[in-house]
């Protein structure tokens, strides 16, 4: 594991140097292909089928191991009970509002930067709280991947108490799709927001390109003033997004367990029902962005082939065509 985590590691130093020295097209860079397309779409899908690949393929979990090998197990603190998911919840946000309402989050240099302050940021407090515990509670793709995960069609025998660090070893087995979601534990103040937050998050982007919203501030979606002059209002709209769909979920449980008689309370059946949103994350997830994985998944096999544009062509796919038809169907 900590070899493949190496791995990884070596190919996201070679992506975040394409985005600084390559090409500034973000459709010829592999960097914004990487991260918004094999990442954020591609790689959600493949958790959700079959199961915590991330925490093979992260680029934190190898580095560590030969830290902590060189430098023998230092004393880490803890983090605060109270402190939860918190961290993961504000760099979630803080994620979301680069992809959805920065203007320029698929420049190549600018996304480099962004992408190795994280990694440098994350590994910095892994050192400090120890891995296992910045991982569960303050990186939020590990985080949020590892419950997209519970919803996968294949599981261990060993290590599924520990959604972020499994043992290696234990069989896999088949599963009912989201069959992990039953035996869940609740979860808490923290880890609801983290998920509402994550379904919010891209209903906020189907939203924000629509005639409806865009006419809320009398903008004309055909004088588009560009993603700059859009900054407020996208903050605006990603906060109420978020607001709305917390206070829709919770008149929900209330009444819910209303009309059940449930004894419950309410943070507990919030805790559990909350689970309920990964599915229907996840499939609004891959339907929203499942164009863009057929169209730009082609530009980013073709840029990986050619890194820095120099003419290599590392997969043979730096000259293949690209098929713009493919997400529009066979008719088209």
């Amino acid at each position: 594991r900590a070899v493949v985590s190496l791995i990884s590691f070596a190919g996201f130093v070679v992506l975040v140097a394409a985005g600084l020295f390559g090409s500034r097209d973000p459709l010829s860079n592999p960097l914004p292909l990487a991260i918004w397309t094999l990442l954020w779409v591609g790689l959600v899908l493949l958790q959700g089928l079959f199961g915590n690949l991330w925490s093979w393929l992260n680029p934190w979990y190898g580095p560590w191991r030969v830290i902590s090998r060189l430098f023998g197990n230092r004393k880490t603190w803890r983090p605060p009970s109270w402190l939860g998911c918190w961290p993961a919840f504000a760099l979630f946000f803080a994620f979301a509002w680069f992809e959805l309402i920065d203007p320029a989050p698929d420049d190549p240099a600018r996304l480099a930067w962004a992408a190795g302050l994280y990694w440098l940021l994350s590994f910095a407090a892994m050192l400090v709280f120890g891995y296992r515990d910045w991982a569960r509670r303050g990186e939020f793709l590990t985080v949020f991947l590892a419950m997209v995960a519970r919803f996968a069609l294949l599981e261990r025998d060993e290590g599924k108490r520990n959604e972020v660090e499994r043992k290696e070893g234990g069989r896999l087995n088949l599963c009912w799709p989201g069959a992990k979601l039953s035996d869940a534990a609740p979860l808490s103040l923290s880890g609801i927001a983290f998920l509402l937050l994550a379904l919010s998050s891209v209903s906020f982007d189907g939203l924000s390109k629509t005639f409806f919203w865009l006419g809320l501030f009398g903008i004309n979606p055909l004088e588009f003033p560009g993603r700059t002059a859009m900054i407020g209002i996208g903050t605006f709209g990603l906060v109420l997004m978020f607001v709305l769909l917390a206070a829709a979920f919770i008149v929900a449980i209330v009444l819910g367990q209303r009309l059940a008689g449930s004894s419950h309370s309410l943070s507990r059946a919030a805790g559990l029902l909350v689970w309920s949103i990964v599915p229907i994350a996840l499939a609004y997830h891959v339907a929203h962005y499942l164009t863009v994985l057929l169209v730009d998944g082609q530009f980013a096999l073709a840029a990986l082939s050619d890194p820095f544009t120099l003419g290599w062509n590392l997969f043979g796919a730096a000259d293949m065509p690209i098929e713009a038809g493919a997400a529009a169907g066979a008719g088209s």
